[in-house]
């Protein structure tokens, strides 16, 4: 049991090495900072979405940024699209692959942003999020596993964390990106705090 402890944290740590020792991974994620910093400085929303863990991952991003990260500061505007009553309704009455876009038609405004999180880079309804969001204002930072994936391509900015044979290692990879992106919007807006 011990062993396989070990070699699942050893080919966690090698799965992140080469994601960081890549520095075209490293300016990706300083450009989706960016994006959100100006976002929020517009006094604009940021939304994000995903399917499974990567929900889960949205919604945590959002939260952090509505409520607190490290060290109390004043709430910023973000939204993760998991609301059960939206998402059952537009699901049964419009289909799966729009759960994500109808949210946005309702809510999101030019000049908005959507953190768009998928470990394939191929969520249907996460690509048709990026559409809508693409035609209307809204910039795209996508979180994906494969690099050129569907997802990546509408990107304003695509953070691939490359790769992988089971999901779970990208996952580890997104969410260290998540709250590096927190840390950073944080240093902008409440740099007192670091």
């Amino acid at each position: 049991m011990k062993e396989h402890i070990f070699s699942t944290l050893s080919d966690s740590r090698d799965y992140l090495h080469r994601f960081m020792s890549d520095a075209d991974n490293v300016e990706a994620i300083a450009r989706a900072a960016s994006v959100m910093i100006a976002t929020l400085h517009g006094g604009k929303t940021i939304y994000s979405c995903g399917n499974g863990g990567s929900m889960s991952d949205a919604m945590h991003f959002a939260e952090e940024l509505t409520g607190r990260y490290r060290q109390n500061r004043r709430g910023l505007s973000a939204a993760a699209i998991s609301d059960a009553g939206h998402i059952s309704c537009v699901a049964n009455d419009f289909g799966y692959e729009y759960i994500f876009s109808r949210y946005l038609e309702a809510r999101a405004c030019p000049g908005d942003c959507l953190l768009a999180i998928s470990t394939s880079g191929s969520s249907r309804n996460v690509i048709k999020a990026a559409e809508f969001a693409r035609e209307n204002g809204v910039s795209v930072v996508s979180l994906t596993g494969m690099p050129r994936s569907a997802l990546g391509a509408l990107a304003t900015v695509d953070i691939s964390a490359g790769q992988s044979r089971f999901a779970d290692r990208v996952q580890e990879v997104h969410i260290k990106i998540i709250h590096i992106l927190i840390e950073l919007i944080e240093r902008e807006f409440c740099p007192e705090n670091y």
